[in-house]
C-alpha cells in the first residue's frame, strides 16, 4: 500500500514540477516576444537607420554580425600568414617566448619562399656560435655627453601611462629592469609606475612638453632639470612625430584623462588631450639644435636623441646639414616607420602618411653617413618589430638598435582585439577601467616581459652566428636578399647602396640624393643668413 502512496506522491510532484517548467517557459516565452516587440516598434519608429525601419528587428543583425567578425575572423578564418596588423605566426612567437614554451616550428616555413618580397639572410659555411657573440649592447652618447648609456639592442618603444594602464606600466617597467634594458615612457610624462621598479628609462619629450610645461602648453626648462636628474632616466627623446600619425601630435581619449593622468601631464581632467602637430621650442633646423644642446646642459650631459618618421627627406637632410653647420649633434636619432602602431590615430595618417621604417632608415643612415656625422650618432629603428628576423633586418639596413611596441604588448597578454582606442581592452593594457586593469598581473606579466626579451636577443644573436659574424656591428645591407619579382633576387646593398662617408659635398655623392643635399643646404644657409642678420 505504501508504495503506491509513494508512487502517487511521486507522480503528483512531477506533473507539478513538469506544469511549473512549462508555465516558467511560456512566461520567458511571453517575456521575449514582449521585448521583440518592444524593438521592433522602435525601430519602425526610429529615423536613424533605413534598414531597422524597413526591417524591425531583423535588420539588427547585421550590427550583430559587424561586432562579432573581427573576433570570428581572427580565430576562425584567418591563416598564420594573413592577419593584421601582427599575423598569428608573429603574435604566436611572442607569446611562445614570453611564456617559456617551446618556439620551434615543424615541417618548414608557412611562408611562400617564391613570392616577390620573400627576404632572407645569407648565413655562412663558417659560422660562429650564438654565445660567442660579442656584448649584445651599443654604447649611445656622443662626443658632447657626459653620461653615455649601454643600451640593449632591443628595448620598449615609446608607449604612454595614459595610453596604457598603470599595471601595464608596472609590468613593463619590472621587466626591464630584470632584463637590463630600457622602457621608453612615450610622450605622456613620467607616472609614479614608470619609477617604482627601476628600469631604466627613455624620457620622451613631446610637442606638449607633459612633465616639463607651463600653463599655456610651452616648455619649461626648470621643470625639465627637475625631471631629467632622477637616476632612472637615463636618455631624453625629443619626439618630433611618430610613424602611426606622423605630423598629427598624439592623442588621448578623454575617457583615459583620469584626474591622476590629468595632473600627471598637466591637463584638464575629462577632456581629450591633443598634443599639437609641432614644437614650440624651436621651428628650424638650427633652432632644433639649439634645443639639443639646451636640454643636454639642463639634463647634466645625459644622451639627447631625436624621434621621427621620416616625411620630407630633404627636412631630414636638412637636419644634417645643421647638426654639421652648429657643431652639435643629437647623441641618438630613432627612426619609426609609417607602419608605426598607436592606440588611436585617424585612418589616412595610419594608412597613407610617412615614409615606411625599411626606406627611412636607408635614408637617415645614408644621410648621416654622407655628412661625416654616423660615429656621432647613434640610429635606433622601430616599427613592426616582432621576432629576431625582424631587428636583424633593421640593424642591416642601417640601425644600431630597435625598439618594439607591439611585441612587448604582446609579451603582456594583448590579444589584438583592436579596441585600444575605446578604454575597453579586454587584457588590461590599454584601458584606465579600473576592473579591467586589475585583471593583468604585474608580476606574472613582468616575467613574460623579460622572457621575450631574452629569447628574442639569443635569436638575434644566433642569426648574427649563423652569418658569420661576431657583433650586431659587422651586420652590413649585403647580407639580406629579397625577391624582386619572379626572375630577381637582390641584395639589399643593390637596392640601397651604400654611400662614402663625408660625400655630400664631394662628387662620389649618388645622384639620388644630390638634389636633397641641395635644399638642405639652400635651407639651412638661409636660415644661418636670417639669423646673423
Amino acid at each position: 500500500m505504501s508504495q503506491w502512496i509513494f508512487g502517487g506522491l511521486g507522480l503528483i510532484f512531477a506533473i507539478a514540477l513538469l506544469a511549473s517548467l512549462v508555465w516558467s517557459s511560456l512566461l520567458w516565452v511571453a517575456l521575449l516576444a514582449l521585448v521583440l516587440v518592444g524593438v521592433a516598434v522602435w525601430d519602425y519608429r526610429q529615423r536613424s537607420h533605413a534598414l531597422w525601419r524597413n526591417f524591425p528587428v531583423l535588420g539588427r543583425g547585421r550590427w550583430v554580425m559587424e561586432f562579432l567578425r573581427p573576433f570570428f575572423r581572427q580565430y576562425f578564418g584567418e591563416s598564420d600568414t594573413d592577419g593584421a596588423p601582427v599575423n598569428r605566426m608573429f603574435r604566436s612567437v611572442v607569446y611562445q617566448r614570453a611564456k617559456g614554451a617551446r618556439d620551434t616550428t615543424p615541417l618548414g616555413t608557412r611562408l611562400d619562399t617564391y613570392r616577390d618580397g620573400y627576404e632572407w639572410i645569407a648565413h655562412s659555411l663558417h659560422p660562429s656560435h650564438g654565445p660567442e657573440i660579442a656584448d649584445m649592447r651599443v654604447a649611445i652618447g656622443g662626443p658632447d655627453c657626459r653620461q653615455p648609456y649601454r643600451a640593449s639592442v632591443l628595448n620598449i618603444s615609446a608607449m604612454s601611462y595614459g595610453s596604457l594602464s598603470d599595471n601595464a606600466v608596472r609590468a613593463l617597467n619590472r621587466g626591464a629592469a630584470k632584463g637590463q634594458f630600457a622602457h621608453n615612457t612615450g610622450e605622456g610624462g613620467i607616472s609614479p609606475y614608470h619609477l617604482e621598479n627601476g628600469g631604466d628609462l627613455i624620457w620622451q619629450i613631446g610637442t606638449g612638453y607633459f612633465g616639463c610645461r607651463t600653463e599655456e602648453g610651452d616648455f619649461n626648462p626648470d621643470a625639465f632639470s627637475a625631471n631629467a636628474a632622477r637616476d632612472a632616466v637615463r636618455m631624453i627623446e625629443i619626439k618630433l612625430s611618430q610613424g602611426a600619425k606622423p605630423g598629427h601630435g598624439g592623442i588621448l581619449p578623454a575617457a583615459k584623462n583620469t584626474a591622476e593622468i590629468a595632473a600627471i601631464r598637466g591637463v584638464v581632467e575629462g577632456t581629450s588631450v591633443n598634443s599639437p602637430p609641432g614644437h614650440s621650442a624651436f621651428d628650424s633646423p638650427l633652432g632644433m639644435m639649439r634645443f639639443v644642446a639646451q636640454l643636454r646642459e639642463l639634463s647634466g650631459g645625459k644622451p639627447i636623441g631625436i624621434k621621427l618618421c621620416v616625411g620630407e627627406p630633404a627636412e631630414f637632410f636638412a637636419l644634417c646639414a645643421a647638426m654639421k653647420a652648429s657643431g652639435t649633434s643629437p647623441d641618438f636619432v630613432t627612426v619609426d616607420g609609417g607602419e608605426g602602431g598607436t592606440g588611436a590615430a585617424p585612418l589616412e595618417f595610419s594608412n597613407s602618411v610617412g615614409m615606411p621604417v625599411r626606406d627611412a632608415l636607408a635614408l637617415v643612415h645614408d644621410a648621416l653617413v654622407g655628412y661625416g656625422l654616423r660615429d656621432r650618432v647613434t640610429v635606433i629603428a622601430s616599427g613592426k618589430v616582432f621576432s629576431a628576423f625582424h631587428a636583424v633586418k633593421l640593424l642591416c639596413l642601417g640601425a644600431d638598435a630597435v625598439n618594439s611596441a607591439r611585441g612587448m604588448m604582446l609579451a603582456l597578454g594583448c590579444v589584438q582585439s583592436l579596441i585600444c582606442n575605446t578604454n575597453e581592452c579586454p587584457t588590461g593594457i590599454a584601458t584606465q577601467d579600473p576592473h579591467l586593469k586589475r585583471g593583468l598581473d604585474v608580476g606574472d606579466k613582468s616575467e613574460r616581459v623579460a622572457r621575450y626579451h631574452a629569447a628574442t636577443v639569443k635569436a638575434m644573436a644566433e642569426l648574427i652566428g649563423a652569418a658569420g659574424l661576431h657583433g650586431t656591428g659587422e651586420l652590413r645591407r649585403s647580407h639580406l636578399f629579397r625577391r624582386v619579382d619572379q626572375l630577381t633576387v637582390k641584395r639589399y646593398s643593390e637596392i640601397y647602396p651604400d654611400i662614402e662617408p663625408g660625400s655630400v659635398d664631394t662628387d662620389t655623392l649618388p645622384d639620388r640624393y644630390r638634389t636633397l643635399a641641395a635644399q638642405a643646404k639652400s635651407l639651412v644657409g638661409a636660415e644661418s643668413e636670417g639669423s646673423h642678420a
